[in-house]
Order: structure tokens, then C-alpha cells, then sequence
């Protein structure tokens, strides 16, 4: 990946009627990157896509390829091929002709188009499979047939429209591989549009992360987990746990806030100076939450709360807890870690955490 732009969103506004699906949008998508776009649903990630493109034209403003102006070229013109949730494959055609059918509307000749499918074919690991209906395939087999259709143009760009949303778990995480390493090993660019975090953040190097038509944050992964810039963000990627209140003390570069369920000390934020009795939110992540049937140790902040239930995902378990005020607490805990704690619920417990481990909302 390099820092040089691929793709330039300039001023770009997409409405549709009098309902603005994209609010102006500024970023750029740099040539080689994985680019993650996720949120919720409606928050306008798929328009983005649909304008990249060609499937919906911007109201306002332009989009940049390789440095000209694509608003007004055609979708067959622009070489951004996409790979759809619905896969939108040919259910008539063999697999060898659903791989060459862009290069034969392109007009390769019979030669080439064979040997470029071949590639693409034995790269998916699908050759075995080329003679036969892609109906007959597993979903799995399919998608791998819609990236080689996609990829054996080799375009500079793919964009892929939550690909894996229709696949068993077993076989996202599979084709999370296949897709991260293909990536790698080609140097194109991707654009992925998703609603699942643990999919954008195992395979992007950036992150994009909308809500109502705008950009909430943009950044890699572990920048936006660690550091939310806005309580939406914070909110969304679901493993933080948000503390509101009021600046009660300053003191050069220690903060105190005041807060419905206790005074807590605060790392600074050096994007965002603070004086006293200013609103001030800060977020603590799950999993740098301490959990003890004891008082927090000396250095820790903490409260008590109460045990609701608990939550297993896998190698962690993320225990819901509540606080005084009917505030909300998670933390995300291996299960070593909980073998002496009574999480029965109703039992009564102290969360604790160190004050590096907050992080003031710069959004808020």
C-alpha cells in the first residue's frame, strides 16, 4: 500500500429525492489499501459504493479515479468490477464461462481468454470445477467464482458488497483468509462494504465508519477501537463502556470527571483542552475492564455493580453488568480470569480499571 490516492471523494452528496442518503463526503482511498466501509443500516456505505461504481450518479460534487473525473462515465467504461452479497452470478453458464464472460465483452481472444482463466481458476482453487454449472456448487465455491469473474480483468480496484454476509461462519472465516491474502499478493485495492466489525477489522487496513449519510471516523482498526473520536463510534463498535459528566478537577495534565456513578481519574486528551465544569465524556474498552469480588487496588479506578449476565464468545466471555444510575458496564474477559468470580446474577462485584485505559471522546 502506498499514500498515493487511487479514489478522491470530493464534496460528494447523493440524494435521492428530498432523503440526502450521503451528506458531502471528503476522503480518499489510497492505491493498494484494504478499505473497510462499515454501519448500520441506511447509513449510506452501499450508495457510496453504488457512486464508485457507476450505479448511482452524485447529486454534488466528484469522484476521482486514478485522477479524472468518473461522475458522468459509464459503469462497462470505468473497470471497477464488483463482487454482489447476491453474488450475481450466471446460473445458466459453467464456471469457465462465468470467469471469461467480462473478457469475452471485452473482446480477448479465444486463446487468451483461456489462459487468463485458467490463472484464475487454479488460483481459486476451483479447476476442478470448471466444467460444471455454478448451481451445482457450495456457497462457498460460488464466491470464489465471483472474485475470479471479478478479478480476471485485473483491474486496479475491486469493490465487494458484504460478500460474505450469506456464508456459514465457518466459511466467512475461510474466505476472510482468501480474501485478505489475494489482497496482499495482487496489491489491488479493495473496497469493502460491511455491517459486521470483526470482518472489517480482521482483514482492512482502514476503516471507514458512517452513520446518517456521514464519516464518523476513519482510521486503522486498532486507532478506531482504542480511540472512538464520537459517541456514535464508541456506541456502534459495542465493547466500549461510556462514562458522561462534568470536569471536576485539572491539574497540569491529570483530569478528574465527575460522573453519576463516581469521580474518576482521566487520561488526557491533547486533541481537546479541558477546564473545569466542562461536559466531558471518556470510554473504557471491555477488555481493559478489571472485574473482583474485592475493592480495586491502589492505582485503579472503580465502582460496584451488579452482575446481569454473561455473554460467551468463543476463547472470552463478555459479562454485563450494572452500575449505580442503571448505567450499563461490559467487560470482556478470558475465562481464566473469571474462574473465582461469582457471576451469578444478581452477585455484586468491583470493575475497576486503570486511568491510561480511558480515552476522552474529542467528539463530544
Amino acid at each position: 500500500m502506498t499514500d498515493k490516492a487511487l479514489v478522491v471523494f470530493d464534496g460528494v452528496v447523493k440524494r435521492f429525492g428530498s432523503f440526502v442518503a450521503v451528506e458531502k463526503m471528503n476522503f480518499e482511498i489510497r492505491k493498494g489499501e484494504f478499505l473497510a466501509i462499515m454501519g448500520s443500516s441506511g447509513c449510506g456505505k452501499t450508495t457510496t459504493l453504488r457512486m464508485l461504481a457507476g450505479l448511482d450518479a452524485p447529486t454534488e460534487g466528484e469522484i476521482r479515479l486514478g485522477g479524472k473525473r468518473i461522475n458522468d462515465l459509464p459503469t462497462w467504461q470505468r473497470d471497477t468490477p464488483m463482487v454482489w452479497q447476491s453474488l450475481a452470478l450466471f446460473p445458466f453458464l459453467t464456471v469457465r464461462e462465468n470467469v471469461e464472460f467480462s473478457l469475452r465483452m471485452r473482446g480477448v481472444e479465444k486463446a487468451e481468454r483461456r489462459k487468463r482463466v485458467d490463472k484464475w481458476l487454479e488460483r481459486m482453487q476451483i479447476t476442478e470445477f470448471a466444467d460444471r454449472n455454478v448451481a451445482h456448487l457450495s456457497g462457498g465455491q460460488r464466491q470464489r467464482v465471483a472474485l475470479a469473474r471479478s478479478l480476471v480483468t485485473e483491474p486496479d480496484i475491486l469493490l465487494l458488497d458484504e460478500p460474505l454476509s450469506a456464508l456459514d461462519a465457518h466459511l466467512k472465516v475461510r474466505m476472510q483468509t482468501v480474501l485478505s491474502n489475494l489482497q496482499r499478493e495482487l496489491g489491488i485495492t479493495f473496497v469493502y462494504v460491511t455491517h459486521s466489525q470483526s470482518e472489517a477489522f480482521s482483514m482492512a487496513d482502514r476503516v471507514v465508519i458512517m452513520s446518517r449519510g456521514r464519516i464518523e471516523q476513519i482510521g486503522n482498526p486498532q486507532e478506531i477501537y482504542r480511540a472512538p473520536r464520537t459517541k456514535f463510534v464508541a456506541e456502534f463498535l459495542g465493547s466500549s463502556n461510556i462514562f458522561a459528566g462534568k470536569v471536576s478537577n485539572v491539574n497540569g495534565k491529570a483530569l478528574k470527571i465527575a460522573t453519576p456513578v463516581g469521580e474518576f481519574d482521566v487520561a488526557p486528551n491533547p486533541a481537546k483542552a479541558l477546564s473545569k465544569g466542562d461536559k466531558a465524556t471518556f470510554v473504557v474498552s471491555g477488555d481493559r475492564i478489571q472485574l473482583s469480588n474485592q475493592p480495586p487496588a491502589d492505582g485503579y479506578d472503580g465502582l460496584q455493580a451488579q452482575v446481569v449476565g454473561e455473554e460467551f464468545v468463543g476463547a472470552t466471555a463478555v459479562i454485563h453488568l450494572e452500575g449505580a444510575d442503571r448505567i450499563e458496564i461490559k467487560a470482556q474477559k478470558s475465562h481464566d480470569e473469571l474462574e473465582h468470580i461469582n457471576l451469578e446474577p444478581g452477585a455484586k462485584l468491583w470493575v475497576s480499571w486503570r486511568p491510561e485505559a480511558t480515552h476522552i471522546l474529542p467528539g463530544e
